[in-house]
């Protein structure tokens, strides 16, 4: 149970790295505040470059599709659009037609445009038109990579939004509405930044009663922010990063930073009040809560990576922002801050009379959990799976412009086009067809399609369920008949010689209803076929994010057992603790089904439900989630086998670990709750998902679970706590992370071992 052997005049690695630590603190601090320095300097352009990305599957059949669709036809999905509006009379008016023809050729002008079309180009389109004749489009392919295309569109929006005296004109698109999107995130990042600190601040004084202390920890959760950002800088030269992730660094920065050095702080000043000198108590905090703050950042640190097994470069830049922003919070909890500690001494010390260990509400929970295990655990796991059940009914969907605030330019655009249009052109299914897909006929002699073999396809095509138009190389169709023949803008569908494409225009309540059905569907009716399009690039991304899942959530188990093994060298202990926080996550995605999917509470939080959920941001919660967690469990963990490595007394070890880890916990999910909690106001509803999951997953884990079920469930199990199978006892004995024995406090640990004397009686052992 206590790792490798060590010679008995040799301290363990972190109490002789406290030490160091403790002797070399000018230099440390020091090279801390040039840190420091050097990172906001390189943290300044971090966020010009960081990048905006797509729903996309790399490598999908989608984008394949995409590829060959701008190679060979020129053409391909559009990205963006002008809603032009009547002033007057309806848009097949020569005075409106002409403008409409105006704002083409405009757009067409511009740099970044690749490719416009229009209702009037596509000889009158009927996808194009609203019901009531008032309204049509204008669309666009925008050139480029996305954060290209979207930084031409921040120009180009701004220009086209005017009101004449014939018509009016609005931007709308998909890569308008994810545009405005990431300017709101950066909005909320800043204003993040003005109510995150000053509301940790007052939170640690809270906690603390001494300014001294507050500052210096919450300087490190802004240590911990800057070199974040630096570092993503330094990632952007490699790869992509998304500009979410700047939001993700601000909130954990703070979160991780602040909470690790609670851990480190409230040791040290336990030391002090047992007597040991200023560097004693350095060296033994960093021993101790060291050793915690070690387990506890590799933990989340596997949870995180887990989001580099998928392949978009959206999910991989939370992982890169979130391990990077452990490995900070680490640097500075371990390094900067037992330096800084060093420094001020007794001026970060409990004032005259400050609450210190023994007989707290705790203490008292704990006892009475454990006297009577079923009368409050079954209570307890009853709330919790209430509040997880609405999960059974989670649906993934499709992210649209529902995701920006009710307000917004684009949002507007988008929401007139699915009240007043049958279907969305924006939105149109491609499907390539090969010349030689269903054999002869389907190429004629001169090696371009054959016309008859086109028209039959689209025919077929437009009888589908949920199909509103189809148009190809001769013409247009709809319900299984030709509506129009085919126009100018009829090339679009040519020099691919004998290959040729088909635009599928679906119904709203075809796309919304079952997008996948009707792909599937367009598949069967054209063996052989490639499809693409905005639609069938969700799809992709959807299929391979939950093919992917279980793959990523069996590592992140599998992973975080492991290192909890090696940290106790139980078997059960792991084994509950991943229980424990399942129902934990399980809550979390009650909470969003409940709140986000079937919109309870949506007035309150000012959003608009969509009745499903986008698959990345709940995997991206669960992996943080999970890893925070964790960071409780290893902490609390650790406070009861270092009483019960010292006592042998189980029950005891369990009262004084939440006695002392209780507390301390709840200090730090509230400070963790506090950052998270300032993107439940983002207008933007990923970041309020994120927000407001978050703060329930933690608040209910360092509540719910660490006082009631820990002590509940480790009553139960008794001395089959600690046990494992005689060779993973040796695996452990070998290889197991402990550190033992020379950080001990005599003094402490005969009292302790007495008060667990009073814990056996309490529990009626």
């Amino acid at each position: 149970m206590t790792g490798p052997v060590r010679p008995a005049d040799r301290p363990p690695t972190l109490q002789r790295w406290g030490r160091l630590t403790a002797a070399r603190s000018r230099l440390l601090a020091w090279t801390g505040v040039a840190l420091a320095v050097v990172g906001l300097v390189l943290a300044a352009g971090t966020m010009d470059r960081l990048v905006l990305s797509r729903f996309e599957s790399p490598g999908s059949e989608s984008l394949r599709t995409r590829a060959v669709l701008e190679e060979r036809f020129g053409t391909g999905t559009p990205g963006m659009l002008l809603m032009v509006t009547a002033a007057h009379g309806t848009v097949d008016d020569a005075a409106v037609a002409a403008e409409g023809r105006a704002l083409e050729r405009e757009l067409a002008a511009r740099d970044g445009v690749a490719e416009v079309a229009s209702y009037w180009s596509r000889g009158g389109s009927p996808a194009m038109r609203s019901a009531d004749g008032r309204q049509a489009l204008v669309i666009a392919r925008m050139a480029g990579t996305v954060t290209e295309a979207r930084a031409a569109l921040a120009q180009i929006s701004p220009a086209f939004s005017r009101d004449g005296a014939t018509v009016s004109v609005r931007v709308g698109g998909g890569d308008e509405v994810f545009r405005q999107a990431a300017e709101q995130a950066r909005k909320d990042f800043l204003r993040a930044e003005l109510i995150v600190f000053p509301l940790v601040l007052l939170l640690l004084f809270a906690i603390y009663r001494r300014f001294s202390a507050a500052f210096l920890t919450l300087g490190m959760g802004l240590f911990s922010v800057i070199t974040t950002l630096a570092l993503l800088r330094g990632i952007t030269y490699v790869t992509d990063v998304s500009t979410f992730a700047a939001n993700l660094a601000l909130v954990m920065g703070v979160g991780l930073g602040v909470d690790y050095s609670l851990f480190v702080i409230s040791r040290f000043r336990e030391e002090l009040d047992a007597g040991r000198t200023v560097a004693g108590a350095v060296e033994h905090a960093v021993a101790r809560a060291g050793r915690t703050v070690a387990f506890s950042g590799l933990t989340v640190v596997l949870s995180l990576s887990a989001l580099l097994l998928f392949p978009f470069p959206f999910l991989r830049s939370f992982a890169y922002a979130g391990v990077a922003t452990v490995l900070t919070s680490v640097f500075a909890a371990l390094v900067v801050l037992p330096a800084a500690l060093a420094r001020l001494g007794s001026r970060v010390a409990r004032r005259a009379g400050g609450a210190r260990p023994g007989g707290g509400w705790w203490h008292r929970t704990a006892l009475r959990m454990m006297r009577r295990p079923l009368r409050y655990g079954i209570p307890a796991l009853a709330l919790l799976l209430g509040l997880a059940s609405p999960a059974l009914g989670l649906t993934f969907g499709v992210p649209d412009e529902r995701v920006l605030p009710a307000g917004v330019s684009s949002r507007v655009v988008q929401q007139q086009i699915r009240d007043g249009f049958a279907a969305e052109e924006m939105d149109a299914i491609q499907v390539l067809r090969p010349g030689g897909a269903d054999g002869p006929g389907n190429g004629s002699a001169d090696g371009t399609a054959d016309r008859t073999a086109v028209e039959a396809t689209a025919l077929g095509l437009s009888r589908l369920a949920g199909v509103h138009q189809v148009d190809a190389g001769t013409g247009s169709y709809a319900q299984g008949r030709k509506i129009a023949g085919p126009n100018g803008s009829a090339t679009r569908f040519e020099g691919g010689g004998p290959d040729t494409w088909y635009s599928v225009i679906a119904t709203h309540d075809g796309l919304d209803r079952d997008a996948d059905r009707l792909l599937a569907e367009i598949r069967t009716t054209v063996p052989g076929a490639a499809v693409g399009g905005y639609p069938a690039e969700l799809s992709d991304f959807r299929a391979e994010l939950t093919e992917r899942l279980p793959l990523v959530s069996g590592l992140v188990l599998l992973a975080t057992f492991l290192v909890l093994f090696l940290m106790t060298g139980s078997v059960l202990l792991p084994a509950k603790a991943m229980l424990l926080n399942t129902l934990s996550m399980g809550v979390m995605a009650g909470v969003l089904v409940w709140v986000f999917q079937e919109g309870h509470l949506s007035g309150v939080l000012g959003f608009t439900a969509s009745g499903s959920i986008e698959p990345s941001i709940p995997i991206l919660m669960f992996c943080i989630a999970f890893g925070l967690s964790m960071d409780y469990e290893v902490f609390m963990l650790a406070r009861i086998k270092e009483e019960y490595d010292r006592t042998g007394d189980g029950p005891g070890a369990v009262a004084a670990g939440l006695e002392r880890g209780g507390p301390l916990i709840t200090s730090a999910a509230v400070v963790l709750a506090a950052s998270f909690a300032t993107y439940a106001s983002s207008g933007i509803v990923f970041l309020k998902m994120l927000g407001i999951g978050m703060v329930v997953v933690v608040l209910v884990d360092a509540t719910l679970i660490r006082a009631v079920l820990v002590p509940v469930a480790m009553r139960l199990a008794g001395r089959a706590n600690w046990w494992a199978p005689a060779p993973l006892r040796a695996f452990h004995a070998r290889f197991g992370l402990s550190e033992t024995g020379s950080a001990d406090n005599p003094h402490e640990s005969a009292r302790w071992r007495a008060e667990s004397d009073e814990t056996r009686s309490a529990v009626g052992r």
